[in-house]
């Protein structure tokens, strides 16, 4: 498959590769939970790089510039939430879209809200579910980020520029 982690400061995946889907970081302490995931995102065709819990997310997040953050709840050293909640803080990651990928109980969905998470998936999920999801957080990250580079360019028509 692909490489596991990405070592360089890049673009963000589908803006460098025309007709990409989007670049995505997943996160999850189980390897075949990692690889269930990735087989299926990568069919679909995005580029995925792994982490296996959110410490080694946070050391890996700025190299990588994913499109889209998907966590587990559950993980040593640093949880999905705690990782969640830290990506948030942190002015280059507060926009990333973050989705909880876990048999959540209703606590940790509202600590998941709480911390800014998007979008939540329980386990087990179906692939198109996955697919479906991460594709809406990756689709909804590029408006936003065409939205602003039109705003900063000074394109945008005058009523979103006033507003």
């Amino acid at each position: 498959m692909g490489k596991t982690r990405t070592r360089w400061p890049v673009p963000t995946y589908s803006q460098g590769v025309p007709g990409a889907s989007g670049r995505v970081l997943v996160v999850d302490d189980n390897k075949v939970i990692r690889q269930l995931i990735r087989v299926n995102l990568e069919l679909e065709g995005f580029e995925v790089v792994t982490a296996a819990d959110g410490a080694e997310c946070l050391e890996v997040v700025h190299q990588v510039r994913p499109d889209v953050v998907t966590l587990d709840v559950v993980m040593p050293r640093l949880d999905g939430i705690r990782t969640a909640a830290r990506l948030r803080a942190d002015a280059r990651t507060r926009d990333l879209p973050l989705a909880i990928i876990s048999a959540c109980t209703q606590y940790e969905v509202d600590a998941g809200v709480g911390a800014g998470v998007d979008a939540f998936l329980p386990k087990p999920f179906e692939p198109a579910e996955l697919v479906s999801v991460v594709r809406g957080l990756a689709a909804k990250r590029e408006q936003e980020e065409s939205r602003r580079r039109d705003l900063g360019s000074g394109s945008a028509p005058q009523a979103e520029r006033a507003g």
